[in-house]
């Protein structure tokens, strides 16, 4: 598969002053308007792992999918530690199912007090830790894009012990067929030890989206296949993927975008070859001007007329992605043409 990109407007896009901006999936509301579910959390924790501590998800709202997006209201935000999902909520996908809004989404809690403003939050402090550790999907649905959103007291996927998904589950992608049905693409690492493995995927499917969900008992790709951030569709020759690739391995440029098919959504088929990212960190702007993001990750594309048209992205500046950022957002990019290579 090849996706050929239109140049990104500058000015399009959703980031918000005095916040790290992530994650963003936009659907087309009743309302005829683009609505964006995107992550956010304060500056005066660092963006990684502030993310793990207390992100909230909001809508933010334009009247064209480009943007840019002006914030409208915290559509999920912490609660009781005592709930799965009681401390930070990440990773939004929103989806329309037989007329009700879906969102799933990442939840974790902790037993521990947010630092101070100006103290250190590092990978190894015991709040990121056990953040980490309580990673579990879970949906809130509402009647209209605006609410209200109905939280569940539950999560529909928890990590299984013994298996690849053993540590934690998280970046759901859901593909709805039209009889509610959903194939669910998500990631998870497994155990090992003291420490946990690589980022592997996993497939789990339900009759509907609030489950229950059966997993298949092996991921997706072998371990050696190093990608997170996948974003699945329906096409007339079976489905599609595009995630992140880790470490370059796959299209030979670290943190830029693979491609898979399948036949059934089960047996996937890494189709993309080295030099031949299907999207690209070095990004063309419609100032003219060409650059190497910082990250480009957790892609959603925005379906028109039944093709992709536009990728949504979360993306920063600086050169090494989450260590030396100062600004995030999530950035809009038009899709002039895909081509479906025969690759069966």
């Amino acid at each position: 598969m090849k996706i050929v990109f239109d140049p990104a407007p500058v000015a399009g896009g959703f980031r918000m002053p005095g916040y790290w901006i992530w994650c963003g999936s936009v659907i087309k509301g009743e309302d005829g308007r683009y609505h964006m579910f995107a992550s956010r959390w304060p500056k005066s924790l660092p963006m990684h792992p502030g993310w793990l501590a207390a992100s909230e998800i909001v809508r933010a709202v334009s009247d064209h999918p480009a943007g840019p997006y002006v914030y409208e209201e915290t559509v999920l935000g912490a609660r009781s530690p005592a709930y799965w999902d009681g401390c930070s909520v990440h990773n939004s996908h929103i989806v329309k199912v037989e007329g009700s809004y879906v969102l799933y989404y990442m939840g974790t809690t902790f037993p521990f007090p947010l630092p101070e403003e100006g103290e250190p939050l590092l990978p190894n402090d015991p709040l990121v830790v056990a953040a980490r550790a309580n990673k579990r999907i879970g949906v809130a649905t509402a009647p209209f894009i605006t609410g209200p959103w109905t939280r569940r007291d539950y999560p529909v996927l928890l990590p299984r012990p013994n298996y690849f998904d053993s540590f934690l589950v998280s970046n759901p992608a859901p593909c709805v067929h039209e009889d509610g049905s959903v194939k669910l693409i998500y990631k998870s690492r497994p155990y090992e030890g003291h420490s946990y493995g690589n980022m592997q995927l996993g497939l789990a499917c339900a009759e509907s989206v609030n489950g229950p969900y059966t997993r298949q008992p092996e991921p997706l790709f072998p371990p050696a296949i190093h990608i997170e951030d996948p974003f699945i569709w329906r096409t007339a020759r079976g489905y599609e993927m595009i995630a992140k690739d880790m470490d370059g391995s796959i299209c030979g440029e670290r943190y830029s975008g693979v491609h898979a098919w399948s036949a059934n959504g089960k047996q996937w088929k890494m189709t993309t070859k080295p030099g031949e990212p299907v999207y690209s960190r070095r990004v063309r702007w419609d100032d003219g001007t060409e650059r190497l993001m910082g990250n480009l990750e957790r892609p959603f594309l925005l379906m028109e007329d039944g093709r992709p048209a536009w990728m949504f992205a979360a993306t920063s500046d600086g050169s090494r992605g989450f260590y030396d950022c100062t600004e995030t957002w999530n950035m809009a990019v038009p899709i002039r043409e895909i081509t479906e290579n025969d690759d069966e």
